[in-house]
């Protein structure tokens, strides 16, 4: 049960955490944030947030510790495979009309949803004209993400949702399998740029036809969310699209009347033309 007290501490280690470092979480669902932070302290034998607080602010080696709890780490290659068969059957029509793209994958977390569009673009022979952007506020995730390294037990769900995204070829053709883990060819990640970035502080940097951002908003408050959905707004070119997660939505966000539903059921927006 939460006391005053412990409300308390609570805005105060993500005050310190902002002040000392830079990151802001004080907008995130507290829900969840409190959930996260009770593992936390556990795993630091902290009794108390003030206890955990004192631990981040002299101990600069408990900050990727507690980002890793802080920051969401579950995802799969292809998850929801109805969401990359609609980009590859509807969206990839669009792209195929630009002579570069460029593709943000926001919130990238261990790489998953990186390699899943860039095996989706290397298919569909957007690959060459093609520069991804995966970024992440966990420097843990990013370096995770950039070795493409999996778990081999998790190797048939990624097979069997990359068929039902509407594969045209083999999972198998794009990594090595070896002591128990898939290595994803290198060659899937030589055009992305991997680059901490927070959507609560930081601005735009490219201009994009597609961003990628899914399952992340869910765990911010409406005031983050629209921050968020203005970034991907001002980021976009007029006609460009924006992937949300499956319990995400422009509805009643400050950004809705940018975009127009493209795919429903998929969460895939196009922001409106000029």
């Amino acid at each position: 049960m939460q006391t005053e007290t412990d409300e308390i501490e609570l805005k105060l280690l993500l005050d310190a955490i902002l002040q000392r470092y830079h990151y802001d979480f004080r907008g995130y669902a507290l829900a969840s944030l409190r959930r996260r932070l009770t593992q936390a302290k556990g795993h630091f034998n902290c009794s108390s947030y003030s206890a955990l607080q004192e631990r981040v602010l002299h101990d600069a080696d408990v900050l990727p510790k507690l980002l890793s709890y802080l920051t969401v780490q579950v995802s799969e290659l292809f998850r929801d495979p109805a969401y990359f068969r609609a980009i590859r059957e509807s969206v990839v029509p669009y792209l195929k009309t630009y002579p570069s793209l460029k593709v943000w994958v926001a919130g990238c977390s261990t790489g998953e949803e990186l390699y899943s569009l860039a095996i989706l673009f290397r298919e569909e022979g957007l690959e060459q004209r093609t520069m991804f952007y995966a970024t992440d506020i966990n420097p843990d995730a990013l370096k995770r993400a950039e070795a493409g390294v999996y778990q081999l037990e998790r190797i048939p769900l990624f097979t069997q949702n990359h068929q039902l995204s509407g594969g045209r070829s083999s999972l198998s053709d794009y990594y090595t399998a070896a002591y128990g883990a898939a290595v994803f060819d290198k060659t899937l990640r030589q055009r992305t740029v991997f680059s901490d970035h927070s959507l609560v502080t930081d601005s735009v940097f490219a201009e994009l036809q597609l961003t990628s951002c899914r399952n992340v908003l869910i765990y911010f408050d409406r005031g983050f969310q629209d921050r968020a959905l203005s970034l991907f707004k001002d980021s976009l070119v007029p006609n460009g699209f924006l992937g949300l997660g499956a319990k995400e939505s422009l509805r009643f966000s400050k950004c809705a009347d940018a975009f127009q539903e493209f795919s429903r059921e998929t969460r895939i927006y196009q922001r409106r033309g000029n």
